[in-house]
């Protein structure tokens, strides 16, 4: 069955203009879940990025009855083994500000050395319509800063930078950002996938 309707499973306006940005050229009608007013929050609590993701894409296809497509993305600091990972979104506690969350990062990278201050930012892109689940993912390398830089992006982009291109995400454009970032690279290998898809 031909590919008409994709239900983006989030309310990050954030998010949805980042996405909608990198599928823009694809013939097909691109719905965030802001509308319907029935499609709940889906609990992200998967020990995975993976499984966030799935959940997320089921949950609202269940509902909504259109191909789903969800995301979940952490920010994986070396130093800090790992975190805060799978709960970049609620690292400094449940409903806090992107301000909040960097404040906590900052804090807990006080007085390490740059070159112990590696990171990677990692989206898993989960795409389900009722009768498979698909995934890929989208990995960017950089630094995290010890103060902010730049006014551009969202969450941890003020302080993520990638030394390849001597600025922040915040400090980059919205097309030089799509062109690197890790959410940026997994939506275009899924837009490989779906291409199939809508014909």
């Amino acid at each position: 069955m031909k590919l008409k309707k994709l239900l983006l499973a989030t309310r990050n306006k954030d998010k949805v203009i980042e996405i909608k940005h990198v599928l823009k050229d694809l013939k097909i009608e691109i719905i965030s879940a802001d509308s319907f007013e029935n499609l709940p929050d889906v609990e992200e609590d998967q020990p995975t990025l993976e499984g966030n993701a799935i959940k997320k894409a089921q949950v609202l296809f269940e509902i909504a009855g259109i191909p789903t497509v969800a995301d979940d993305t952490g920010l994986e600091v070396d130093f800090l083994n790992g975190q805060p990972g799978v709960r970049s979104g609620r690292y400094a506690g449940e409903n806090v500000t992107y301000e909040e969350n960097v404040d906590k990062l900052l804090e807990a990278l006080a007085g390490v050395p740059a070159e112990k201050r590696t990171a990677r930012f990692r989206t898993i892109v989960a795409f389900y319509n009722g009768k498979e689940v698909q995934t890929v993912e989208g990995i960017c390398e950089g630094i995290i800063l010890d103060e902010r830089r730049g006014h551009s992006g969202f969450g941890y982009d003020p302080v993520f930078y990638v030394p390849q291109f001597k600025k922040t995400f915040a400090e980059m454009s919205l097309e030089e950002k799509n062109e690197i970032s890790h959410r940026g690279r997994a939506l275009k290998k899924f837009k490989e996938l779906i291409h199939s898809k809508l014909n």
